[in-house]
């Protein structure tokens, strides 16, 4: 009698099993390139339909699939000037034309709307046409940035070949403490591994510390993922993510939870492990998030503008923060505190239960919902030699304005503090 062939189906990582049903394979290898089905191509105003509809038109093509398709006007909006308003209105030519059904015009910012309409969830293959498209990985799905090239690609064949990336796994342990966000631990990663630290891997968060936070800060850790340099930023699903894509008018039967996890002898590059609670308010000094360093170690740094937007820093979860710092205090008289919500639904949320308010009775100006300074683009572009404490993901020279602005970067605690002491101020002294 012939023995039975026992091989074991080799240990995969959660990267590697969504991109080997994104191949329609069993199984993947690390270092492998493969072709993937996409299932969701984002695309905003600036990098979007203005950049491919050129591209498409000269080759004489059209889009696969339309309804796999979603656009946001984001970066562009408020238009303010005959550019801004032609590019806003390529994209929503663009859409009709191209017959497109899913134009969030003017809504919020792309990585923050698109979850919010229930387009993500566990086991999804995504890419966007912008860096911090990664935020797709807080829902166990594969989802990364591409430039419009490669998006043409996508909008023609519906594919896109990857190379099979293998897993850092960062462990944070324990519990964070008040006045410390996800926002804060990105920093101090960045700090450590640098910006060029992921090697275009995947990186896959977890621990007790991960799992106990809310779904906006899972989305401010895979979003700050381009910072790190990797390709991916994953969070395992759980009954965290079941319960948002619920309340998110998500198909209950879409939401797998089990399946999309690594397995536990899966092999990583490396594995870090870091003490949450030990873990201070970082504030990373101007021209690059890895420069950070404990809020106490910064000295008497005075600030101008404490900048409360973009999609890693104006999210409902964000706002709450900064309330809860802000609430029955005033701003500064010397600081402008901006705060710009990063999705008109997260506004709204935040004007219902209050929180809303309590920025505005500070003194907090409301801009609107878009990408705004982060970008660099609008009306609140920082002047010359103006001091920011920033709640954005990025912060390099002459991104958010002047070339001769400071920005620093910090967690909307931080920010929050530091527009009531017109100095950049530790929020752990305004929560004891």
């Amino acid at each position: 009698m012939m023995a039975q062939n026992l091989a074991k189906t080799p240990a995969q990582t959660l990267a590697q099993k969504l991109l080997a049903r994104a191949a329609g394979r069993g199984q993947v290898t690390p270092g492998e390139i493969i072709n993937c089905r996409v299932d969701l191509a984002m695309m905003h105003d600036s990098g979007g339909p203005r950049r491919v509809q050129p591209l498409l038109e000269k080759i004489g093509a059209k889009v696969w699939d339309p309804a796999k398709v979603v656009v946001v006007t984001d970066h562009y909006v408020p238009a303010h000037d005959p550019d801004s308003r032609k590019i806003v209105q390529i994209a929503r030519d663009w859409v009709r034309d191209a017959g497109v059904a899913r134009l969030h015009d003017m809504e919020g910012i792309c990585h923050v709307v698109v979850p919010q309409k229930g387009y993500l969830h566990p086991g999804m293959f995504a890419v966007g046409g912008d860096s911090h498209s990664s935020t797709g990985g807080a829902f166990g799905a594969y989802m990364f940035g591409i430039g419009a090239t490669e998006m043409l690609g996508v909008l023609v064949t519906g594919e896109i070949w990857v190379r099979v990336p293998q897993t850092i796994r960062m462990q944070w342990h324990g519990q964070l403490r008040a006045g410390v966000s996800a926002k804060d631990m990105m920093l101090r990663l960045c700090t450590q591994f640098g910006m060029d630290g992921g090697q275009y891997q995947a990186v896959e968060y977890t621990g007790a510390a991960v799992s106990a936070l809310s779904m906006q800060e899972r989305m401010t850790l895979s979003n700050m993922t381009a910072e790190l340099g990797a390709q991916v930023g994953l969070v395992p699903p759980d009954p965290v993510t079941r319960d948002w894509l619920l309340t998110a008018g998500v198909d209950p039967a879409s939401i797998d939870i089990d399946t999309w996890q690594s397995d536990a002898d899966a092999a990583c590059l490396a594995t870090h492990d870091f003490d949450a609670a030990s873990l201070a308010p970082q504030v990373s000094r101007p021209g690059t998030p890895a420069d950070a360093g404990d809020v106490d170690t910064l000295g008497n740094v005075a600030v101008d503008i404490a900048y409360i937007g973009a999609c890693t820093g104006a999210k409902l979860e964000d706002l709450r923060m900064a309330a809860e710092v802000l609430r029955g205090q005033r701003v500064a008289r010397n600081t402008r505190l901006l705060v710009a919500p990063a999705s008109a639904a997260d506004q709204a949320q935040a004007a219902q239960e209050g929180t809303l308010g309590a920025l505005l009775d500070a003194g907090a100006e409301l801009l609107p919902n878009a990408c705004g300074a982060c970008a660099g683009y609008g009306e609140h572009r920082f002047g010359e030699d103006t001091v920011v404490i920033s709640a954005t993901a990025r912060n390099f020279k002459g991104r958010m304005g002047a070339a001769s602005s400071q920005v620093y970067l910090g967690s909307p605690y931080t920010v929050a503090a530091s527009a009531i002491a017109g100095r950049i101020a530790d929020p752990r002294e305004r929560l004891a």
